[in-house]
């Protein structure tokens, strides 16, 4: 029998409509490997290279078209879709106005290829004979990425190279079929299945590199330096490059955390918050199953960004506020990098966790100045703010979390929904059903569920299969009919 909740977690659900949700289930989904090779030339601002990708197809249907995002192309001229709102273009473009773009070349291995997508932003590869279950095709991909000037996932900053998505990479897979998407500058517009990498990159021979992957091996040609690296079951590969780079290093359970730096003035405290964070994540979900984690600062115009083993940190961050993007950005490490959702629909799935429990690392570490109370209370005042703002403006006000990365508004509403409204809710379940019950369920989410595409049923699965009975709590939030 499940257990009945607090008066708290009873009134809320009343909002709802109480369904069944099944347990924490893994999806097939399609394996790949990707073994790319790749040039930076500076003086051009391009990245030159060749993907080989090993797909196999781990659906229940047969394919006869793959579909690999082409994200660099949102940096066009003429793209469509820009990867930056208004409020942050002048920030992220500090030179002015400058373009990026990503040429497809050649495909080896094909029938026939095509670029196609809303946006020029997916590329079609039609294969000589269709992929029945099981069936493996190897593609070479000939590809040039040229890359703007700009603060982003993607572009030259003032002191290093942000190498974020930039590659053609699969698109990830929902109901047996590929999930193209746009490049919205609201939320993170990326939906990728967990494939093994191995990287070979030619740079000048000054830059250091910051990457997703370990580095197995590293030579000097006369004026180049040839990386060679490799991380396996990780859902997407970035790099940060710079000839700026200083670098300091921590052991902790046998991975090694790196921290890559070129104006901290307190590098030392910047990676003790780094450890401090990851073994606080590690003993309250889980192992991290990889080797190293490494954080690069680099311009961007947020706070940080997430990629699988790698975290961009703002260089325009002030020291008071890095703790706060370092805890964020971290837990993505276990949501997002290990246990993967669909951030196009259910953006509060990563964004609320990593956010929610960057507070609980806080409630543990009180010398960096943050409290849950003080941080959840924010988040509910900003939330009703918005509420009351967009009701007063629009008429009414949609509430719902559950949503497309489109269908918001701006940056702000996804913001109060995606973090604001997230923390709150987490907060009142881990109130209503009690910190051993929330953390065990977590733990359970995480350890069942890694290296997956999770949806929302899956997290709440493993609070039902705790013996809560949360699904209408859940649904009256995700729906937008609790009333806060």
């Amino acid at each position: 029998m499940k257990k009945v909740l607090g008066c708290m977690l009873a009134l809320i659900c009343a909002a709802g409509v109480c369904s069944t949700f099944v347990g924490c289930k893994k999806e097939t989904y399609a394996s790949s490997r990707y073994e790319i090779n790749a040039e930076y030339v500076p003086e051009c601002k391009t990245l030159t290279g060749t993907l080989k990708c090993t797909f196999e197809n781990g659906t229940e249907n047969e394919l006869s078209v793959l579909k690999f995002q082409l994200y660099p192309n949102a940096y066009r001229k003429d793209a469509l879709y820009r990867p930056i709102s208004d409020a942050y273009e002048n920030a992220a473009y500090y030179n002015g106005e400058s373009y990026g773009e990503i040429v497809v070349s050649s495909v080896n291995g094909s029938k026939n290829w095509e670029v196609m997508g809303e946006d020029e932003n997916v590329l079609y590869v039609y294969l000589e004979k269709s992929l029945f279950p099981g069936d493996k095709v190897v593609l070479d991909i000939g590809f040039m990425t040229k890359l703007a000037q700009v603060d982003h996932r993607t572009g030259i900053t003032e002191h290093t190279i942000n190498l974020g998505n930039f590659f053609p990479i699969l698109c990830g897979m929902q109901n047996g079929g590929f999930v193209e998407s746009v490049y919205y500058s609201d939320g993170d517009p990326f939906y990728s299945e967990c494939a093994d990498y191995k990287m070979t990159l030619t740079v000048p021979k000054e830059y250091t590199v910051a990457s997703t992957g370990e580095i197995t091996d590293e030579r000097v040609l006369e004026s180049k330096k040839v990386y060679t690296m490799s991380r396996s079951n990780v859902r997407d590969f970035a790099l940060v490059l710079s000839d700026e780079f200083r670098e300091i290093n921590a052991e902790i359970g046998g991975k090694t955390l790196r921290y890559y730096y070129y104006t901290d003035e307190t590098p030392t405290r910047t990676l003790e918050t780094v450890t401090e964070a990851f073994a606080f994540y590690e003993e309250t979900f889980g192992a991290y199953p990889y080797t190293s984690y490494s954080v690069a600062q680099t311009g961007f115009c947020y706070g940080g960004m997430e990629y699988p083993c790698l975290t961009m940190l703002s260089d325009g961050l002030q020291t008071e506020e890095k703790p706060r993007a370092i805890a964020h950005e971290t837990a993505h490490q276990w949501w997002y990098g290990v246990v993967g959702s669909n951030a196009l629909d259910n953006a509060w799935q990563d964004e609320g966790l990593a956010e929610y429990f960057a507070i609980t690392f806080f409630e543990k570490y009180e010398k960096y100045g943050y409290t849950r109370e003080d941080v959840v209370t924010a988040a509910l005042k900003e939330y009703r703010s918005y509420y009351d703002v967009y009701g007063s403006v629009l008429g009414r006000t949609d509430t719902r979390m559950t949503r497309n990365l489109k269908d918001y508004l701006s940056e702000y509403e996804y913001k109060c929904l995606s973090f604001d409204k997230a923390v709150v809710m987490l907060d009142t379940l881990r109130k209503s059903v009690g910190d051993k019950k929330f953390f065990a369920s977590l733990r359970k989410y995480y350890s069942t569920n890694a290296y997956t595409m999770c949806e929302p049923n899956a997290l709440i699965g493993c609070f039902e299969k705790s013996g809560l009975d949360v699904a209408g709590f859940f649904e009256s939030f995700l729906e937008g009919k609790a009333i806060l």
